[in-house]
């Protein structure tokens, strides 16, 4: 089994940017625990962040395409609120993605409470920190053996 972690624009700067909203950690150290969970799980992860909307795109598409995956962890940061692209390739690859936000977005802004990614997801998981990346891949690992 094979899981996609897809982390969106300015996650790159995760321990830096914000760090009141989105912790002190940084994205290395992120994948790091990941691995870690994935290696205790017996499933291989991969991880994939960009700034740019269409490099998102295209690589959830490449799932269709000879870079196959079993399941997919998406943390779309900014686009969560405005890509129906990602949201469309999500749907096309047919591939259960759960939705990761850090921060709590119901709680923030208005402009952040809705998001037209996560209708394309089996699930959403906010406001736990970096903790719901852990959970949504023990999710996906879960929900894979059960099928």
């Amino acid at each position: 089994m094979k899981i996609l972690v897809i982390n969106g624009p300015n996650l790159g700067l995760l321990g830096v940017r914000e760090p009141e909203i989105y912790g002190r950690t940084g994205l290395p150290a992120l994948e790091a625990r990941l691995r870690a969970v994935a290696a205790e799980s017996g499933v291989e992860v991969e991880f994939f962040q960009s700034n740019h909307e269409g490099a998102i795109v295209d690589r959830i598409d490449a799932i269709l395409t000879g870079s196959p995956v079993d399941g997919i962890v998406i943390n779309p940061a900014a686009y969560t609120h405005t890509s129906v692209a990602i949201a469309d390739a999500l749907r096309a690859v047919r591939v259960p993605a759960v939705e990761v936000h850090i921060s709590h977005i119901a709680a923030r802004e208005e402009f952040r409470h809705q998001s037209l990614t996560a209708p394309a997801c089996i699930g959403m998981i906010a406001g736990f920190g970096l903790d719901g990346y852990e959970y949504a891949l023990r999710h996906l690992v879960k929900s894979a053996a059960r099928s």
